[in-house]
């Protein structure tokens, strides 16, 4: 019996768009995360770790749809192939078995080390671009979470001794968030 073809397709939110990712390819079974790929911890590619068997084959758009630096994406790929579970990146042609070559372990680690070296380029793009628009008084930064009718709601509840962790559920906040409000 033959394994089946199974599709992961990643994008870094929700607003943006998964269709062009493995796209016209055959497919047994598909896991889309819309999740940053910064951290392995992403639910649907855990559901597919689990559900790989022996036979079947992982696709994948491209390497940077699987992993954020070359650490996690060798991880990921003997991870599988240990399982016997090939995998085949489309963009960049490459399949792995865990019968690879010296060569074929070479181009992963190269072509793993392009796709984190473009990922810091963009970091570095992006940082300096916020900080350009900063100096020219253009960025504001990220949108409070709470109105300011929130705050001192917020304020007034950990001035009662309610707990904290409960009040950050209760608006919506992480921890962090509610402790800079209150420092505030």
């Amino acid at each position: 019996m033959a394994g089946k073809k199974i599709g992961y397709i990643r994008v870094s939110s929700i607003a943006q768009n998964h269709e062009r990712q493995l796209d016209g390819i055959q497919l047994d079974k598909v896991y889309i995360d819309k999740i940053s790929g910064k951290n392995t911890d992403r639910p649907e590619l855990n559901s597919l770790l689990e559900y790989a068997r022996d036979g079947d084959t992982v696709i994948i758009h491209s390497m940077d749809r699987m992993a954020r630096n070359l650490e996690d994406l060798r991880n990921l790929v003997t991870l599988l192939t240990s399982k016997e579970v090939s995998v085949q990146f489309i963009k960049e042609g490459l399949t792995f078995t865990g019968e690879d070559s010296p060569m074929s372990i070479l181009l992963l680690s190269v072509m793993g080390a392009f796709a984190e070296f473009e990922r810091s380029l963009i970091k570095e793009r992006q940082t300096e671009g916020v900080a350009l628009a900063k100096k020219r008084g253009v960025y504001r930064g990220r949108k409070p979470s709470l109105s300011k009718e929130q705050v001192l709601e917020l304020k007034q509840k950990v001035e009662n001794g309610e707990k904290k962790t409960v009040l950050a559920k209760e608006f919506g906040i992480s921890r962090e968030t509610l402790y800079q409000y209150i420092r505030k």
